[in-house]
C-alpha cells in the first residue's frame, strides 16, 4: 500500500494528488462555513469600530463572494504545491505552460477578490441610502448612486492594473508611459464622454436640479428620475422616457419648475357692449374683493381695453400654491367666483347673443 501512495505520476506522487484533492474537497464542504465565519468576524470588527451596519444585508451581499474567494485561494495554493509535469511544459506564444497556468490561477483570485470588493461597495451604498431616506432631501439619494457607480469604475481600473502587474508581470509605470499616446488618442475620441462626466460633477456640486424635480429643457418638460455619469433621465409629462446628455443639461437653459415660489394665473373677460360704466366699476371692485378672499400673494385688476363687441376686463394673480393639481383647483374656484359675480351684476359676455342673418342673393 505504501508503494502505491509513493508511486510517481506526472512528477508527483499519488499521495500528493490525494492530499491536494482532499484539501480542495474539504474547502468545498467548508466553503459556506468559512465564508460565514469570516463574514461574522468582519461584521464584529466593523461594529467594534462604531459602524452602524445591518447583519442580514451584510450577509446577503458579502458572504457569497467571500465564500467563492476563499475557495479559489485555497484551491490555488493547494494546486500550486504540486510540481508542474515536465511533459506538459511547452512554449505557447513565448510563454511557458507553467506560467500560463499560474497566471490563470492569479487571474481567478483577482477576479473573485474585486468581485467581493464591489459587493462591499454595494453594501456601503445600501447603508448610506437607508440613512439618506430618513432626510427630506432627495439630492443626497442620487448623489450616493452617482458615487457608487464612480467608485466601481475606479475599482475596475485598479483591477485591470492589478492584472497587468500580477498576472502579466509588467511594470505599471512603463505600461502607462507606453500607453500615453494611445491614451491621448482615446481621450480625444472619448471627448464627449469626458465632457458628460465632468458635467455630471457640475450637476451634483452646483445642484441646479435634483432627482424628482420638474424641469423644462430643450423643449422637454418632465420629472428627473435619475442622474448618471453620462446622462440625465427624464420622465416627460406624456410619460415617455427621455435621456439627455449631461453636457446639454449644463450648457442649456434649464427651467426648474419645482423651484418656483409662486404660480401665476390670469383671466380676460370681454363683457357685452351694452354694459354700463357703473356695472364695469362694480365688476372691477367686487373682483378685487373676491380675490382678497382666496389667499393670493398678489393680484391686479384693470379695465384693459375697448373692442368692437364689448369691453375687456383683465386680471392676473400670484398664488402661493406651487403644486400643479392644487393650483388647478384654486384656479377653478376663482373662475367660478368670477362667473357668480357676472351673474349677480347681470352682465352678459360679449357675443353671447348672436343674430344670424341669411341674405338672399
Amino acid at each position: 500500500m505504501q508503494e502505491f501512495w509513493l508511486r510517481v505520476f506526472l512528477d508527483n506522487t499519488i499521495r500528493d494528488y490525494a492530499i491536494v484533492a482532499a484539501v480542495i474537497f474539504i474547502a468545498y464542504l467548508l466553503k459556506k462555513f468559512l465564508g460565514r465565519y469570516t463574514a461574522s468576524l468582519a461584521f464584529m470588527l466593523m461594529r467594534s469600530l462604531g459602524r452602524q451596519i445591518e447583519k442580514q444585508a451584510f450577509v446577503d451581499l458579502i458572504v457569497g463572494p467571500m465564500q467563492s474567494f476563499l475557495f479559489v485561494v485555497i484551491g490555488y495554493l493547494a494546486v500550486k504545491s504540486l510540481s508542474f509535469p515536465e511533459v506538459l511544459d511547452r512554449k505557447v506564444f513565448s510563454l511557458r505552460t507553467p506560467d500560463i497556468v499560474e497566471g490563470l490561477g492569479e487571474l481567478l483570485i483577482i477576479v473573485f477578490f474585486f468581485k467581493m470588493i464591489l459587493r462591499l461597495v454595494d453594501y456601503m451604498a445600501l447603508i448610506m441610502e437607508k440613512k439618506a431616506a430618513l432626510t427630506p432631501e432627495h439630492d443626497d439619494n442620487q448623489l450616493i448612486v452617482f458615487f457608487k457607480d464612480f467608485v466601481k469604475v475606479i475599482i475596475f481600473i485598479v483591477a485591470v492594473l492589478a492584472l497587468i502587474k500580477i498576472v502579466f508581470h509588467q511594470d505599471i509605470a512603463t505600461v502607462l508611459a507606453g500607453l500615453s499616446i494611445v491614451g491621448a488618442a482615446i481621450a480625444l475620441a472619448a471627448r464627449e464622454s469626458l465632457e458628460n462626466l465632468i458635467a455630471s460633477f457640475i450637476i451634483f456640486f452646483d445642484k441646479p436640479f435634483t432627482t424628482g424635480d420638474l424641469l423644462k429643457v430643450n423643449n422637454i418638460t418632465g420629472t428627473v428620475e435619475s442622474i448618471g455619469l453620462r446622462s440625465t433621465r427624464i420622465r416627460t409629462v406624456e410619460k415617455t422616457f427621455v435621456t439627455v446628455p449631461n453636457k446639454q443639461m449644463v450648457d442649456s437653459v434649464v427651467d426648474n419648475l419645482t423651484m418656483r415660489t409662486h404660480r401665476r394665473g390670469e383671466i380676460k373677460v370681454t363683457v357685452d357692449a351694452s354694459t354700463t360704466s357703473v356695472q364695469l366699476e362694480k365688476l372691477i371692485g367686487e373682483t378685487r374683493e373676491m380675490l382678497k378672499t382666496h389667499g393670493l400673494m398678489d393680484f391686479n385688476v384693470q379695465f384693459s381695453e375697448i373692442v368692437n363687441d364689448g369691453f375687456v376686463v383683465y386680471f392676473d394673480y400670484l398664488t402661493t400654491v406651487t403644486d400643479w393639481k392644487e393650483f388647478l383647483i384654486q384656479k377653478d374656484k376663482i373662475n367660478l367666483a368670477m362667473m357668480r359675480l357676472l351673474e349677480g351684476l347681470e352682465i352678459e359676455l360679449a357675443g353671447k347673443q348672436s343674430v344670424v342673418s341669411v341674405v338672399k342673393m
